[in-house]
């Protein structure tokens, strides 16, 4: 090269992207809240902090808005492992209100009073407990994320259809009695994939011949996350970094 030509300028290489966040959080979900809506807040905050914009983020059992509790949220390459957490062993606690009835089986529906002929004893709740304990057949609640024909069932609730949804087999390992104080009912519920606490707590009830409408469920626990290891989204940065996420396991 001619040494009066002016030399060129390299060019600079463009920044190497951080990695894609992978790994997990357990979270404490809030009232209100859908176990979407908290998936759809940790993308955001993970996008603050660098993450592509369509990382993956999803949740390993879903929680209704009324209920509370551990969620384990699957962050990027660690979604693949959410059916091994959805298939995990949890832990409730539950209050139930047999006085009543609701649409939802909970206090989101429409609310109705049950004529109730005996007020059942705490003997008798026990008995009627033991049918519940081990493999059981459950029917959903109308108001459920169930598929219908490619339809969720409340979406045909809403629009004031019956969906024909079919009893299924799950699991309960136990149910224990914290407190009853008629018509409250507080119980704690270890049990596995796919059960349905709004179900239990209604069918409880017609057991007993009385009503069953939860006004409380917080899940206590996830395979080996329990409640004092997660966190609420307010304890959470609000820019999200791999530093912050569990390890996928």
């Amino acid at each position: 090269m001619n040494d009066l030509t002016p030399s060129q300028p390299s060019a600079t290489p463009p920044p190497t992207p951080p990695p894609t966040p992978k790994g997990l959080l357990i979270i404490d979900k809030q009232q209100k809240f859908t176990s979407m809506d908290v998936c759809a807040i940790i993308r955001t905050r993970l996008r603050r902090g660098g993450a592509p914009k369509r990382i993956k983020v999803g949740h390993a059992g879903t929680l209704d808005p009324l209920a509370t509790g551990v969620l384990v949220v699957l962050i990027g390459k660690a979604t693949t492992l959410v059916p091994r957490y959805m298939a995990a062993e949890k832990g409730y606690e539950t209050t139930i209100d047999l006085s009543r009835l609701s649409t939802t089986d909970d206090l989101g529906g429409e609310l109705s009073d049950v004529p109730i002929a005996q007020i059942p004893t705490r003997l008798a709740i026990d008995a009627a407990i033991t049918r519940f304990i081990g493999t059981i057949q459950q029917t959903p609640p109308q108001y459920s994320a169930m598929r219908i024909g490619g339809r969720r069932a409340y979406e045909m609730a809403r629009e004031g259809e019956i969906a024909p949804l079919q009893p299924r087999p799950v699991t309960i390992h136990a149910i224990d009695v914290l407190a009853y104080d008629w018509p409250s009912l507080t119980l704690r519920i270890r049990c596995g994939k796919g059960v349905y606490i709004r179900s239990l707590g209604r069918d409880l009830g017609a057991a007993l011949g009385v009503g069953g409408v939860l006004t409380q469920l917080r899940r206590t626990r996830v395979g080996d996350f329990a409640i004092d290891r997660s966190r609420t989204l307010d304890q959470l940065p609000p820019i999200l970094l791999q530093e912050h996420l569990l390890p996928a396991e």
